[in-house]
């Protein structure tokens, strides 16, 4: 086994389910404890500080390893406590509102009833020798940085290897020379006639993987414009209608996206030349996979090379007493300078928010480790509307919003099924955009 695990999770955007890794669910919590003295100031001092996180046993070996060597290097001892992901969120809002905030924590999403409360992390992510990739940072209208990610996760590509192999189809394995969404279902439909499988492709029943191939496609999905009214390009709509297109019971399964059908069982049992999910596969495929060899290649670019990229957990510092808020921001500085930040990426099975960090994972499966590698490489030459989403949530709860139910699997299902066309889909999901997190502030 290797330290990544698999976990289901409710993040921040409506309702959206997604597997995150349970190392970056590792930066994701932690108990309503006080490292505070007397009174009711909140925080810890300048040699004693409090870190929130969330994970099961054996998946903070990453933090678990910084926090023993701070202690040695600074002589600051910092608390871990980790309790339960769920239920996080309502810890940290009684927190706030018991004047009894962390030090420091990492957190699924960021809260308005303490928003106000964290420090600017702006010096530590324009810091130029971390090489922190601008385009993940939560920020507020002034342009102060709340919280920078633990990790990124973002959408990726599996194929079954074993299936190309068979039918003697070529297949990209850099990102530098990836191919079209075109070029690659042109592929795939090649592989299943050669190969006899049953589907071309399976792909997550997901608004995330809809909106990377989205923004590969050139389009922005659903986006708000200054005024906070949403609406979809042409470029949009051309690849939403593909998207439908693509669902005829031979290129992808209708089962999907109309009535839930697994897509990764699918993958799983070969039947399937190729799978679009999201990078954390990759650690449950290198212990699940047996029966063919399977491989992660570059996502298509068809012109734009993005994904949906979102914080796998997000770091952010309390402003509470003089010594302990200085502290913490310390800490958090010495945690992304690279040789650090390395170490926890590398004990804990994170994808690196620092460029060219170049991590060396402990998989012992080859796949895994030549997946790594290629999103390592890729992340950085996503184009900037990659971390769009993951930033709009920012905004969007900073004003009090959330997409309570994102509508997109709905509509879109009702569109795959013949009972509206992808255009009226659109805009049924245009207008639940609107409803709940449109407008101004």
């Amino acid at each position: 086994m290797t330290s990544v695990g698999v976990r289901r999770s409710r993040r921040l955007g409506g309702g959206i389910r997604r597997v995150v890794p349970l190392a970056a669910v590792a930066t994701a919590g932690a108990l309503l404890l006080s490292a505070c003295g007397s009174g009711s100031d909140s925080g810890g001092t300048s040699k004693s500080l409090t870190f929130w996180i969330s994970t099961v046993p054996g998946q903070d070996a990453g933090w678990k390893k910084l926090v023993a060597q701070y202690k040695k290097e600074a002589g600051v001892s910092v608390k871990l406590v980790n309790i339960p992901y769920d239920g996080y969120t309502t810890k940290l809002h009684n927190a706030a509102q018991a004047n009894s905030l962390p030090d420091v924590a990492a957190v699924p999403a960021l809260d308005p009833i303490w928003s106000s409360k964290l420090i600017d992390l702006s010096s530590i992510a324009n810091n130029k020798s971390y090489n922190i990739n601008a385009n993940f940072l939560a920020k507020d209208s002034s342009g102060k940085v709340l919280s920078i990610p633990s990790d990124v996760t973002a959408s990726g590509l599996f194929i079954n290897k074993s299936l190309f192999e068979k039918a003697k189809v070529p297949f990209p394995t850099s990102p530098d020379k990836t191919w079209t969404w075109t070029d690659f279902i042109k592929a795939a439909n090649k592989v299943r006639e050669k190969t006899g499988a049953k589907y071309s492709l399976t792909f997550d029943q997901s608004p995330s993987r809809l909106r990377a191939m989205v923004y590969e496609m050139g389009g922005k999905y659903v986006h708000a414009d200054s005024s906070g009214k949403f609406s979809v390009d042409s470029a949009t709509k051309k690849a939403v209608n593909t998207f439908v297109g693509w669902n005829d019971n031979k290129t992808m399964p209708k089962s999907v996206w109309t009535s839930g059908a697994d897509p990764s069982a699918m993958f799983q049992s070969g039947d399937v030349v190729a799978y679009w999910s999201g990078v954390w596969q990759v650690a449950a495929f290198a212990d699940s996979i047996k029966k063919f060899d399977w491989a992660s290649v570059p996502t298509p670019a068809q012109p734009v090379q993005a994904s949906d990229v979102n914080a796998g957990g997000m770091m952010v510092g309390f402003n509470n007493n003089g010594d302990a808020a200085t502290a913490a921001q310390k800490f958090l500085s010495w945690v992304y300078e690279p040789d650090h930040y390395r170490t926890l990426c590398e004990a804990s099975g994170f994808l690196p928010v620092e460029n060219g960090l170049n991590p060396k994972y402990p998989f012992t499966s080859e796949a895994a480790q030549a997946a790594f590698k290629l999103y390592n490489e890729e992340i950085p030459l996503y184009a900037p509307i990659s971390g769009y989403f993951n930033g709009a949530q920012t905004q969007w709860v900073l004003k009090g919003k959330s997409i309570t139910e994102d509508p997109t699997k709905t509509e879109l299902g009702k569109a795959i099924n013949g009972q509206q066309s992808a255009d009226k889909a659109l805009e049924n999901i245009v207008a639940g955009y609107n409803q709940q997190v449109g407008g101004g502030s």
